[in-house]
């Protein structure tokens, strides 16, 4: 077989994948949270036919002798994702998006997570998302839109959601729940009736919730504002380390590249704040990737001429004995 075949195999393989991850990109242009992939190649092995060697560097001595090699091809150098923030689309209810980087903390499960290491937070099974798109399900946990994950974040402290001021528990990581109507963090028993909820650019969840009162000497309510929870924001040494897991999720493990990992309350320190309102969009740029997409298509018409020309050099060699 010829070389040239091989390596333009290799070649058609190569713009195929890269095809693939266009087509993945310009499919999700509208998938919100969604982070564009491009595809790099390298090139591929070679054979050494002539070894470099140096020059004698004396009278008589011969002169030194460059590498001779031939190549086979290209193949996957690297799919990199661009973590670049999008355009945030406005969308109201309970949704935020954060405002640079980071991610918002969902787990499949209820548990209790040590806030304090990257380990802890790494080993456990966070999928972390950039889609602030939020509901409160039946049970009264603060879930998200895409798999009704559970939203994690911090407790006030003493669960007290009445306090004033409030003040969180920021050592362990907890799904959010709503509040009972004495003011405390709803247990597995009662769970208050939220009249209204709300999310500010601290990541505070506050809803409305009915508190019974007398007021001379006649029982009635009085409708609170009361916390339930503050949303926590991920964010990584490394992001693109992280690992696509599908559905607009991320996930980590202590053996990844994505380095330290950090959950923070929003706008606390370098960690970015929230915009409420607000889903953020795919950051798909649809002039890149058509222009992507026009050179890899020449790229792999290319490689298919090569192996029309190869074809007809062997089909000239099995025809010279006739």
């Amino acid at each position: 077989m010829l070389r040239a075949m091989d390596s333009a195999v290799a070649g058609l393989r190569a713009h195929q994948n890269k095809l693939d991850v266009i087509g993945h990109n310009i499919a999700n242009v509208n998938t919100a949270g969604y982070k564009s992939q491009s595809y790099m190649f390298k090139e591929a092995m070679y054979q050494t036919s002539t070894n470099s060697t140096g020059g004698a560097g004396n009278t008589g001595g011969s002169g030194g002798v460059n590498a001779a090699q031939y190549g086979y091809g290209t193949m996957m150098g690297s799919i990199w994702v661009d973590m670049t923030a999008s355009t945030p689309t406005q969308m109201g209810g309970l949704t935020a998006t954060i405002d640079g980087e980071g991610f918002f903390m969902t787990m499949p499960t209820v548990s209790s997570v040590p806030a304090g290491t990257s380990d802890d937070i790494k080993g456990s099974n966070f999928q972390y998302t950039r889609v602030g798109q939020f509901k409160i399900d039946s049970a009264g946990f603060l879930v998200d839109s895409n798999s009704n994950n559970f939203v994690y974040g911090f407790r006030p402290d003493g669960n007290n959601a009445l306090a004033d001021p409030i003040t969180f528990n920021e050592d362990q990581l907890v799904p959010i729940r709503v509040c009972a109507q004495n003011g405390d963090i709803a247990d597995n028993n009662t769970i208050a009736l939220a009249k209204s909820v709300k999310i500010d650019n601290e990541g505070v969840i506050t809803i409305g919730i009915e508190i019974p009162v007398t007021v001379n000497g006649v029982d009635t309510v009085e409708v609170k504002e009361a916390v339930i929870g503050q949303v926590a924001v991920a964010t990584f040494q490394n992001q693109e380390g992280l690992t696509k897991a599908g559905g607009s999720y991320y996930t980590a493990s202590k053996a990844d590249n994505s380095g330290i990992c950090q959950a923070k309350a929003p706008g606390k320190g370098a960690t970015s704040s929230l915009i409420t309102g607000y889903v953020e969009a795919s950051n798909v740029d649809m002039a890149k990737e058509f222009s992507e997409l026009i050179t890899t298509q020449r790229g792999f018409q290319a490689n298919t001429k090569i192996i029309t020309v190869s074809d007809q050099i062997l089909e000239e060699l099995v025809n010279m004995k006739r």
